[in-house]
């Protein structure tokens, strides 16, 4: 897929990717991480104001490991003559406060989770796995740990899991037993600073928060392996880096969010945190244009509106998801459509979370197809807890 979207039928099954925790022995935790693993627990270190500052690259690309949550995560559109695919690949990194002080070189001082996904379109069906490693803050490749984290640049790698950053380009690699992708993502545009020049609101209390950068409009190559058959793809894809002490406001069960490169090379992010009773606890977003070189359009709360259109309901959780939206941002109204309705993952037994996750195509209020990216909807089958 060169610079141009080919539109897709309409289409009405099954894709993923995922987001949760899960029980951790023998790493120098009191106990054992269960399911929740979490802050809730009181595991993690209380939330502190992030201060707004200047991020620098390439070291901001890196970890923060004095952060309580970080995560990497890319996702995209791919396409094969006339198959069509898409793909996600996340790294988490969840700091375990009670184990800093620990000498041991098998401290979990760090949790490292990923998930990697791909949705065959064509045979409506989803592939996923997932992974996880305790780290024990060793950077160094020589380390006894199975997660190598940088802070230098983006170097992230779980077993023979990776993503990195090399020579301006970054390289996915990605083995299962049903999957594999090796992929080239090319910038093609700057980064794009979220927020007030790269912090990023979450809430009405200031200490909710992160810093959030995105990188959209990647040119993707490589190859896709399903099964026993690998074939070349291209696309489009995003990358988003973010980093928090806290990134949800008490009452938020989950969030609503996409990111959606469009077919002119124009970009758009929305979110919406969410209450028990559906309703915005804070929304937010960016628009950049084509050009992708001027300051991007930042949206306040009361900008961005996300109104559900049409209903899923998994025969696997009886969960009920919007899988149709209609998005306000700012003057401009949309429509997000799932590509397929089943992209719901259950990640219980490992980062603890049940959510939907997946392709999905952007149309005018005309109906006409302008892009293409990644809805995601979290805390639909039991708040979320991060």
């Amino acid at each position: 897929m060169p610079d141009r979207f080919t539109p897709l039928k309409p289409l009405t099954t099954s894709f993923f990717a995922p987001l949760s925790r899960r029980r951790l022995l023998g790493t120098g935790v009191a106990g054992a991480l269960g399911p929740s693993l979490a802050l809730a627990q009181g595991i993690f270190a209380a939330p502190h104001l992030l201060a707004r500052r200047a991020l620098q690259f390439p070291r901001d690309l890196g970890s923060h490991p004095d952060t309580a949550i970080e995560w990497w995560y890319v996702t995209g559109a791919l396409q094969a003559q006339d198959q069509h695919f898409g793909f996600q690949l996340t790294f988490f990194r969840s700091r375990v406060a009670s184990t800093q002080t620990m000498r041991s070189a098998f401290a979990a001082k760090q949790l490292i989770f990923a998930h990697a996904a791909v949705t065959d379109v064509a045979n409506q069906r989803l592939l996923h796995d997932q992974r996880i490693a305790r780290h024990s803050g060793n950077t160094t490749k020589a380390s006894v740990d199975l997660a190598h984290v940088s802070e230098l640049d983006t170097d992230v790698s779980l077993h023979d899991w990776s993503l990195r950053r090399n020579n301006g380009s970054y390289l996915a690699l990605v083995k299962t037993r049903e999957f594999a992708f090796n992929l080239t993502f090319t910038e093609t545009q700057p980064l794009l600073l979220q927020g007030d020049q790269g912090l990023s609101r979450k809430g009405p209390q200031a200490e909710h928060a992160s810093y959030y950068y995105s990188l959209p409009q990647l040119r993707v190559m490589g190859d896709l392996t399903l099964g026993l058959n690998s074939t070349p793809v291209i696309g489009r894809a995003w990358l988003d880096h973010e980093w928090s002490q806290s990134i949800m406001p008490p009452q938020a069960v989950g969030w609503d969010w996409i990111g959606m490169n469009l077919a002119d090379g124009s970009t758009l992010t929305a979110f919406r945190l969410r209450d028990s009773t559906g309703a915005a606890v804070w929304s937010g977003g960016s628009w950049r244009d084509a050009r992708g070189t001027g300051m991007p359009e930042i949206f306040a709360p009361q900008q961005v509106v996300l109104r559900p259109v049409r209903y899923w309901q998994s025969p696997a959780t009886t969960a009920r998801y919007p899988v149709e939206w209609e998005v306000q941002a700012g003057q401009r109204r949309y429509t997000v459509r799932a590509l397929v309705d089943n992209q719901e993952l259950d990640s219980r037994g490992s980062t603890g979370a049940v959510y939907w996750e997946g392709l999905s195509e952007l149309l005018t209020p005309q109906g006409q197809v302008v892009g293409r990216g990644y809805l995601e909807m979290t805390g639909y089958v039991s708040p979320l807890k991060l």
